[in-house]
C-alpha cells in the first residue's frame, strides 16, 4: 500500500471494468440495485449509472450553458468570484492539491441551492444559465435520492437515513453543482507534476459526474482503506462512460458513516499528451454533501459524533497540512540540490 498521495504520478494505469447500476423500474428492482451498489461501493467506490431519468437532451443543454458561460471574458466571470464561506462562485487556476503542490489546469463555477443570489450570473451576462442550472440540480437531486436510499438500505439503516441528512429545502444544505472547464492545451507538454486535476478524494457523500464523449482523462486508483488517511492502491484505471451515463463516486463523508466499508478512492484528471486529444474538456459535477448540522457517526470505528460542518473543516485542515508538508519537502530537496 502506498500511503503518500504525492507519489501517485509514478503509478501505472491499467484498464478496469466498473459496475453499471441500472435504475430502471426502480421500485420493483430495488433489492437488486442495493446488491449491485454494495458490490461497487465496497470495492472501487466508482460506478456508472444508466436509465437514471435525466434526458440526454437536458445533459447536452446543461453542457452548452456551461460552455457559453466559460466563453465569457474573465472580467465578466470575475463579477461572481468564489466565496469560500459559501462554497460558490467562479475561480480559475486556483485549486491546489496536496498530491501535486501546483494549481489544477482548469476554471470552475460552483452553485448551491440557498444564499448565493449575488453569485448567480445575471440573465444579461449569461442568458438562461441560472434557469438551466437550477433545473439540472433538481434532476441530479432526484437521481441522488434513489442512490442514497439504496446505500442506506445496504448499510442496514432506515431507507431515509441519508436523504434526511441531505435535505435541499433546508438553508444549511451543502449540495452544489460545479461546472468545470479544462483549458485547451493543444501542442503543449507539461512536467509530470502537472495535472488537469491532481489526485484527490471528494469530501462529500456522493458525487454525480457528467462528461462529454471524447473528453476523457478521469482516472481512479482503488485501494484506500481509511477515510482519515491519504493512502491509495498501486494501479490507476481510466473512467470512460458512454454519453448519457453518469459516473458516480463515493466521498469521505459516507466512508466515515460506513466505518470505512464504503470506499472513497483517489481520482485525478490526467493532462493529455501530444498526439492525444488536447482540446478543451468540460465536465459537470453534482456534489451531495450532508446538511451542515447533520451528524456523521459510524457504528463501530468512528463513534465520535461530529457535524458535517465540522467534518469539512477537519478535511480542509488535513489537506492544508499535507500541502504544507509537501512544500516543505520540496524546499528541502531544492536546498540539497
Amino acid at each position: 500500500m502506498i500511503t503518500a498521495a504525492a507519489s501517485s504520478a509514478a503509478i501505472p494505469t491499467l484498464s478496469r471494468n466498473f459496475t453499471c447500476i441500472d435504475l430502471s423500474d426502480f421500485d420493483n428492482r430495488r433489492d437488486e440495485i442495493v446488491a449491485d451498489l454494495m458490490q461497487a461501493s465496497t470495492g472501487d467506490g466508482f460506478f456508472y449509472v444508466i436509465n437514471h431519468g435525466i434526458p440526454i437532451e437536458d445533459i447536452r443543454s446543461m453542457f452548452q450553458a456551461s460552455v457559453d458561460f466559460f466563453a465569457l471574458p474573465d472580467d465578466i466571470k470575475s463579477k461572481y468570484p468564489m466565496d469560500i464561506s459559501r462554497n460558490a462562485g467562479w475561480e480559475k487556476l486556483a485549486q491546489i492539491r496536496p498530491s501535486t503542490g501546483v494549481a489544477d489546469l482548469k476554471e470552475s463555477a460552483q452553485f448551491s441551492f440557498h444564499g448565493i443570489e449575488d453569485l448567480w450570473p445575471t440573465e444579461q451576462d449569461a442568458p438562461d444559465f441560472r434557469t438551466r442550472s437550477e433545473t439540472f440540480m433538481i434532476q441530479c437531486h432526484e437521481v441522488s435520492v434513489k442512490l442514497l436510499t439504496c446505500l442506506a438500505l445496504g448499510l442496514g439503516f432506515q431507507e431515509d437515513f441519508f436523504t434526511r441528512c441531505h435535505d435541499i429545502t433546508q438553508p444549511d444544505i451543502l449540495n452544489t453543482l460545479r461546472c468545470l472547464h479544462y483549458h485547451d492545451i493543444t501542442g503543449q507538454t507539461f512536467p509530470d507534476c502537472y495535472w488537469r486535476a491532481g489526485a484527490h478524494t471528494d469530501f462529500d457523500t456522493l458525487t454525480l459526474l457528467f462528461q462529454r464523449p471524447g473528453e476523457n482523462g478521469l482516472e481512479v486508483c482503488p485501494g484506500r482503506e481509511a477515510s482519515t488517511e491519504f493512502g491509495h492502491g498501486d494501479k490507476w484505471a481510466p473512467v470512460s462512460p458512454k454519453e448519457g451515463e453518469i459516473v458516480c463516486n463515493l466521498g469521505d463523508m459516507i466512508m466515515r458513516w460506513s466505518d470505512d466499508k464504503f470506499k472513497s478512492n483517489f481520482h485525478r484528471v490526467r493532462a493529455p499528451r501530444v498526439g492525444e486529444y488536447q482540446g478543451p474538456r468540460y465536465s459537470i459535477a453534482y456534489f451531495n454533501q450532508a446538511n451542515r448540522s447533520a451528524i456523521i457517526q459510524g457504528r463501530d470505528r468512528y463513534t465520535e459524533p461530529i457535524t458535517a460542518g465540522e467534518f469539512l473543516l477537519r478535511a480542509v485542515e488535513r489537506n492544508y497540512n499535507a500541502l504544507k508538508e509537501l512544500k516543505e519537502s520540496q524546499i528541502k530537496q531544492e536546498d540539497k540540490a
